[in-house]
């Protein structure tokens, strides 16, 4: 079957062919991509039509932007001020807050309780319902990438990130105690990929060898499953991502292929009699796996892919996520280049990926916001629709402004958070977290603790 190919809609394109940065959201309904002149939202309801729920050209020479589920909270990172992070309500155009770092923000991170900043050797958590610093996880060993995972399960918050900057050890953090939990042995070599499933109770990590695949059990840290990604040659992991519903595991790389694992039910029963002489020859080659040496029986026990995509390309920036797009399993890429490409899984099967559809990212296409929830049922007026409604605030008041080190900043003020005058309405808490506007720009520092 031949991959149809969208039109670029009409109009002036980015001047700068590619992207700086793009991102899924949480549930993986939405796409965010930045640019040098901006950031653009797009919806993921359909694999024919590519919605554009919003455009911005406020800040330019964007290289995080990261948006909350499918609610009107978006993060943005520039390099025009790579230490500032700048939270907007894009829907009702106006910003939240902006807070600035002791060094430049690497990644981002947010559920709807926790908001993380990383920068190269630190970690701030922060109440993502106030925007509150709630901890400062200080001297964390080297982390040039800004590697870190956050489960988007709110009820656990758990945190993952680098423990040394020489072997795969993962910190496990619970980002709601603010304790750390354990650290898991994960790989001999550094670490180039980690990432939770949708509920928190599984963690899954690459090395920088990116030819291992193992997954964690979360809190325990015990290992429940090994794939291999490849034995021939060493490769960069791009991204690694659970499917919604923890079945499968997809990893992506510089190269021209993506593997997609099947994580099959654990059973704790005692082995059941082979029915078939295939089945007996089967069990007879595990048993004598267990007289070989350790290498050799791990690589044995490993289990390949499930499905695979060969990819047009190779040697770009990519990243990889497992959707369900029209009620049926989609694989979804994006290149640096600016391109959206949408596969089918076999489910069953497995196998080949098909290439359906390749959208352009980069066109300047019709801002076409309620069609976002077109696949989705009626849900009753959110808090996102409640903010917008025009209303009188008083003007807030004002606090001393704090530097890097916990001082105060002569000369600079920061804007206290206003408090609504009455209960907030907020009738869908999965679209929003019920956040506490700070009216204006803020020019605060956080401060350490």
């Amino acid at each position: 079957m031949e991959a149809e190919v969208a039109e670029v809609p009409p109009g002036v394109a980015e001047a700068e062919a590619g992207l700086s940065c793009f991102s899924f959201n949480q549930d993986r309904t939405s796409l965010a991509i930045g640019t040098k002149t901006g950031y653009r939202l797009f919806s993921l309801s359909s694999v024919e039509q590519l919605d554009q729920v919003h455009e911005s050209s406020d800040i330019p020479d964007v290289y995080i932007v990261e948006r909350l589920f499918s609610s009107s909270l978006v993060v943005v990172v520039s390099h025009t001020k790579p230490r500032q992070m700048n939270v907007y309500h894009f829907k009702k155009g106006t910003e939240i807050c902006n807070y600035s770092y002791s060094s430049n923000i690497l990644s981002i991170r947010l559920n709807r309780q926790r908001l993380l900043v990383c920068l190269e050797e630190s970690i701030y958590i922060h109440n993502i319902k106030d925007m509150k610093l709630l901890k400062t996880i200080l001297d964390i060993p080297v982390n040039p990438t800004g590697l870190c995972a956050l489960s988007i399960n709110h009820s656990n918050s758990y945190l993952a990130y680098p423990g040394s900057l020489t072997t795969g050890e993962i910190v496990l953090y619970d980002g709601n105690t603010l304790k750390t939990v354990c650290t898991i042995p994960a790989h001999d070599g550094p670490l180039a990929a980690i990432t939770f499933n949708s509920v928190g109770s599984k963690l899954a990590s690459a090395s920088e060898k990116g030819t291992v695949i193992r997954v964690f059990s979360v809190p325990e840290g015990q290992k429940l499953y090994e794939f291999r990604r490849g034995m021939k040659r060493y490769v960069n992991i791009n991204s690694l991502v659970f499917s919604m519903d923890s079945q499968f595991l997809c990893a992506s790389s510089n190269t021209e292929t993506v593997h997609i694992f099947k994580l099959d039910n654990l059973t704790s029963s005692g082995p059941e009699e082979p029915s078939t002489w295939s089945g007996y020859m089967g069990k007879m080659f595990m048993a004598a796996t267990n007289y070989l040496p350790s290498q050799v029986s791990d690589m044995m026990n490993q289990d390949r892919a499930f499905a695979t995509v060969r990819l047009n390309f190779s040697g770009q920036k990519n990243i990889c996520t497992l959707s369900t797009i029209q009620k049926l399993p989609r694989l979804l890429v994006i290149s640096a280049d600016g391109r959206l490409y949408i596969y089918n899984l076999d489910p069953q099967d497995g196998g080949e990926c098909i290439l359906i559809k390749t959208h352009s990212l980069l066109g300047s296409g019709k801002t076409e916001e309620n069609k976002e929830n077109d696949l989705r049922p009626s849900l009753p007026q959110s808090y996102a629709a409640t903010v917008a409604r025009p209303g009188t605030t008083s003007l807030s008041s004002t606090v001393p402004g704090y530097s890097e080190d916990g001082g105060a900043l002569r000369g600079e003020v920061i804007p206290e958070h206003e408090f609504a005058t009455g209960p907030v309405c907020l009738d869908d808490e999965n679209e929003f977290p019920p956040i506490i506007l700070c009216r204006g720009s803020q020019k605060g520092k956080t401060k350490q603790s």
